[in-house]
C-alpha cells in the first residue's frame, strides 16, 4: 500500500499567489462556520444520505471523526466530513460551496488531504446512472481514485428509509471483494451510528 511520512494536521496552503486557504476542524455545532456548513450540507445532499443535526451534535464528540472546514479569508468555501478509521481514512461528505466551483478549489482540498494521509482512502459515489454521477466519479478518478464493482450497500442516514446501493471508490489502490466485505463487517458499525452513543 502507498503510505505517506507525514501525518493530517491543521494546514496553510498555497495555491499559486491568488489565494491562502485554512483547513480548520469543527468539533461542535456552536462552532464558527458550522451553520454555513450545515446548510451547504443539507443542500449538497438528499435526505437518505444526511444525518440529522442530533445526531451531526453526537458523532462530531467523537476523536476519530472530523468535521474540517475550508477557509479563505474568513469565507467558508466547503467542507470534508471524514473518519480516522484503524485500517482507512473513510470520507464520509464533501462538498463545495456552490458559489465556489469551478475555481479548483475542490481538486485542491481533495489532494491535499489525500497527500497528507498515511492511510488508503475510502469514499462512497452513486451509481454511475446519470450524468452528473458520472462526472463526479470522473471528479475522483483524475484525484486518482480506483470505482470498485463489487456490490456495495449502505444503511440510510435517516429511519425508514431503504439501504442505499452505492459503490465505493479507493486510493491508491482497488479494493478486493474481500476488503470490501471487511470494510462493511468492521467500520459500518461505527461509520453509521450503531456505535455512537450520546456523550
Amino acid at each position: 500500500m502507498h503510505s505517506f511520512l507525514r501525518q493530517p494536521r491543521h494546514i496553510l496552503i498555497t495555491l499559486a499567489v491568488r489565494t491562502r486557504m485554512e483547513q480548520k476542524r469543527l468539533k461542535n455545532i456552536s462552532d464558527t462556520y458550522f451553520q454555513e456548513s450545515w446548510e451547504l450540507y443539507e443542500s449538497a445532499f438528499p435526505i437518505e444520505e444526511r444525518r440529522s443535526l442530533e445526531k451531526q451534535r453526537i458523532v462530531m464528540k467523537e476523536a476519530i471523526y472530523h468535521f474540517d472546514t475550508l477557509i479563505e479569508e474568513e469565507l467558508m468555501i466547503g467542507f470534508l466530513l471524514w473518519w480516522d478509521l484503524k485500517t482507512y481514512r473513510y470520507i464520509d461528505h464533501f462538498a463545495i460551496s456552490t458559489q465556489q466551483r469551478n475555481k479548483g478549489f475542490g481538486k485542491l482540498f481533495l489532494e491535499t488531504f489525500r497527500d497528507l494521509n498515511d492511510k488508503p482512502i475510502l469514499l462512497e459515489v452513486e451509481l454511475p446512472n446519470s450524468d452528473i454521477n458520472e462526472r463526479r466519479i470522473k471528479f475522483y478518478e483524475r484525484a486518482g481514485f480506483k470505482l470498485n464493482q463489487h456490490y456495495y450497500t449502505v444503511p440510510p442516514s435517516q429511519e425508514n428509509q431503504p439501504p442505499l446501493e452505492l459503490m465505493l471508490m479507493s486510493y491508491p489502490n482497488h479494493l478486493t471483494k474481500k476488503d470490501v466485505e471487511q470494510f462493511t463487517k468492521i467500520s459500518h458499525p461505527v461509520i453509521f451510528n450503531d456505535l455512537v452513543q450520546p456523550h
